[in-house]
């Protein structure tokens, strides 16, 4: 899996915040804390840590009082989570390789969680993980997952095509395998239900407008470097000159899902 910058994990983090279903990261923090389960401490492994938007999300919910372990291929990210983060928690830093599932260090965790990862994943990698996950009664919080949907004002004739060429992009090989992209969320669903898992999906869309405009303006970018080999240039040319020309006008909606899945029994000690 390929890393992303400091600056454009910094720039989505606000949007990523604003989307983010309370309702479910409320109750992920519950599941955090929930004494009944027999795993302890109130541990959190973060998969694509990064800088550490999960950690700072459940921060302003109040999750003062959580151990994180956070887990990213790239030091650097790593490096800067613990520089922002690491005076005032209890945060164990593991630099891995993600699509290794049976390294990853879950042992212990009350709960899994991940920003904006699993639609990068494939089939086969979620598979492991959540059979790892059902078989030390580990939760998962997967937030803010692409969902394949796009909504720009103004309209732009081009814009069905392009979403569409971009939504293929999305399930090209990230690291994982071929990726999920927008059938992110489904999937999870999928291999976790019939694990023993109650599951709970909520939308958390980025809703963006001209107070976004660095943020859409890189978005537009973007999606017109990834479609570019499947549409034509002259058109595509055209729409990127129109969204960018909108960017501190218009708006712009983007889908995602967050999930929350909990074992339906405590985990046995």
């Amino acid at each position: 899996m390929s890393g992303f910058s400091i600056t454009w994990l910094d720039l989505r983090e606000p949007a990523d915040l604003g989307g983010r279903n309370i309702e479910l990261a409320q109750k992920a923090l519950a599941a955090l804390r929930d004494e009944h389960r027999a795993l302890a401490p109130r541990l959190a492994v973060d998969l694509g840590a990064g800088t550490g938007s999960t950690l700072r999300a459940l921060l302003n919910l109040g999750g003062d009082d959580i151990i994180w372990r956070l887990v990213d291929l790239d030091g650097a990210l790593l490096d800067e989570a613990l520089l922002r983060h690491g005076q005032d928690f209890v945060i164990e830093d593991h630099q891995a390789d993600l699509s290794v599932v049976e390294e990853l260090p879950l042992s212990g965790a009350r709960l899994v969680t991940a920003s904006a990862l699993f639609d990068l994943t494939s089939q086969e990698f979620l598979e492991r993980l959540c059979e790892r996950l059902a078989a030390q009664g580990t939760g998962l919080y997967a937030a803010l997952n692409y969902d394949g949907t796009t909504q720009w004002q103004p309209p732009h004739p081009l814009d069905a095509q392009v979403l569409d060429a971009f939504n293929s992009d999305q399930r090209r090989d990230k690291g994982f395998g071929e990726a999920l992209g927008p059938d992110a969320t489904r999937a999870l669903q999928l291999a976790l239900e019939p694990r023993g898992y109650s599951v709970q999906i909520a939308n958390s869309p980025w809703q963006l407008d001209g107070a976004d405009a660095e943020l859409v303006t890189a978005l537009i970018n973007g999606i017109a470097d990834a479609v570019q080999e499947t549409v034509d240039a002259e058109p595509l040319a055209q729409w990127r000159q129109f969204r960018l020309d909108n960017a501190g006008s218009g708006t712009c909606i983007v889908g995602h899902t967050d999930l929350l899945a909990l074992p339906d029994a405590p985990a046995q000690s």
